[in-house]
């Protein structure tokens, strides 16, 4: 997808395809209880292997084994896995910019403003579009915030705003946030990917300007020969590690959930890259 103008100069919005849950209907409650433990696959971090040459792929596929990753299970994270969202606090209605897909453009919007809290520490300010009724507004804000509240802390790390608008318009991550169309929210809900599709987003907002133009990233790509989907490889600067950190967080944290043959593909196909992200320290906790 074409990066939407920039806000802030080092991060863009982003997007991915396009799906629907009506209006009003009603939201799961937040919890601040923690993430049942999952499996953890991380190998010890190996020095030599963080700071070294990668070892190229000798004979790697000649295409992606998945054309999006974001739809490739349903099950890395669900609407049954508990939020770290603890409250949501309507704050008043109130000036900001945000953008809208519809207009392709930023717009002055006096906006439904919502405080929400994940875990003890962490705060987002989800505003909503002035379409929505009040009570829209909050069972919207709730909706969205609860499942954000299902994605792992590291991505929370530059994420201070949600911008909430009706429309089938495709999500979008950076600027400090994450940009929601509602009409599109439930057709992820209908094919169970609305969590994945929020972890390719945030790792936009959060994980892009750190990582994803990097000598050692790319030295990463050009080692594996093959990126984990179609998509990473037609946008390889702008797609490549939102497209590979759901897979890399399914493989090493929630093994269990998805098939033998997902898990070896993932393995195949980028053995340098997940090293890469290895070498980060990553953990699936909620924010605390």
């Amino acid at each position: 997808m074409t990066p939407t103008p920039k806000l802030h100069p080092a991060i863009v919005i982003l997007a991915l395809a396009a799906c629907t849950r009506p209006v009003g209907a009603a939201p799961p409650v937040g919890t601040a209880e923690p993430m049942a433990a999952a499996p953890d696959s991380r190998q010890p971090i190996d020095a030599v292997a963080c700071h070294g040459p990668f070892a190229a792929v000798t004979r790697p596929a000649s295409d992606p084994p998945f054309s999006g990753t974001s739809f490739i299970d349903p099950n890395m994270l669900t609407d049954g896995d508990p939020s770290s969202l603890v409250s949501l606090t309507y704050t008043g209605r109130a000036q900001r910019t945000m953008f809208d897909r519809r207009t392709n453009s930023f717009n002055p919007v006096n906006a439904h403003v919502f405080d929400a809290r994940f875990g003890t520490t962490v705060h987002v300010e989800v505003q909503v579009n002035p379409e929505f009724t009040p009570q829209q507004a909050e069972t919207e804000a709730r909706f969205y915030a609860t499942a954000v509240g299902r994605l792992p802390a590291f991505l929370f790390r530059d994420l201070r705003t949600m911008w909430i608008h009706a429309g089938h318009f495709p999500f979008g991550g950076g600027n400090e946030n994450l940009l929601i169309h509602t009409a599109q929210g439930t057709d992820y809900v209908r094919d169970g990917v609305l969590e994945e599709i929020l972890l390719h987003e945030s790792t936009h907002t959060s994980m892009d300007a750190y990582h994803a133009t990097t000598a050692r990233w790319q030295e990463a790509q050009r080692a594996d020969g093959v990126a984990l989907s179609t998509y990473a490889r037609d946008n390889p600067q702008r797609e490549d590690l939102a497209e590979t950190l759901g897979p890399y967080l399914a493989l090493r944290f929630w093994s269990d959930r998805i098939p033998a043959a997902t898990a070896a593909a993932i393995q195949r196909a980028i053995p340098n890259r997940i090293t890469y992200l290895d070498c980060l320290g990553l953990s699936a906790d909620p924010p605390r």
